[in-house]
């Protein structure tokens, strides 16, 4: 697909997004929150990272605060250095948040770095295979080809409202397949995915 017709899609995309939140910002959290909690397993002590949601990006708020409350370790990503993978530090529902790179919010530069088990990940769209239409930055990408190289077991759960899955998403060989989707509706488990 060519730059032009991704950009297209993801402003398509991203209008959906943004109905879906205009009607369901108050519900989804809590929804969201339930069928995670009902259908992604979670080891004992599993390290989760989540995210601190920008614009119109599914809420995990309810579900990490849910969690931390549990007794797991939550953590939120940062920007340490552009065009390479994230790095994640340890977060506590209602510790303070720090400006980050591309608008995003993250815990302090001091705060301890976390490996995570399972990473909710944002996204403008999502398909019956597990494909993710970021925001074009590879962040996401990078990141989870690092953590499934070194051999680390981990969840990659996209957090979505149910009208962002589109059809047959676009795939690049550095593209990495989400695990899992988590929407106001559901929790769906994908299958295993090219290169996993």
């Amino acid at each position: 697909m060519s730059a032009a017709s991704k950009h297209l899609a993801r402003e398509a995309a991203k209008r959906r997004r943004d109905a879906a939140h205009a009607a369901l910002a108050a519900s989804a959290p809590a929804l969201i929150a339930r069928h995670f909690l009902s259908a992604v397993p979670l080891p004992p002590e599993c390290s989760i990272a989540g995210y601190a949601a920008i614009g119109s990006e599914a809420d995990p708020a309810e579900l990490l605060r849910q969690l931390d409350a549990a007794g797991h370790v939550c953590s939120l990503p940062a920007v340490e250095t552009r065009q390479a993978p994230l790095v994640f530090r340890r977060w506590r529902p209602g510790e303070r948040l720090v400006p980050g790179d591309h608008g995003t919010r993250a815990p302090a530069p001091g705060a301890p770095l976390c490996r995570p088990g399972i990473l909710l990940v944002p996204l403008l769209a999502f398909d019956g295979a597990g494909r993710r239409l970021g925001y074009g930055g590879g962040y996401y990408d990078r990141t989870l080809a690092a953590l499934r190289a070194s051999g680390s077991a981990v969840l990659a759960v996209g957090v979505a409202f149910s009208a962002q899955e589109a059809q047959d998403l676009p795939e690049d060989d550095f593209d990495q397949r989400l695990d899992w989707i988590v929407t106001e509706k559901e929790a769906r488990r994908f299958g295993a995915a090219p290169g996993r």
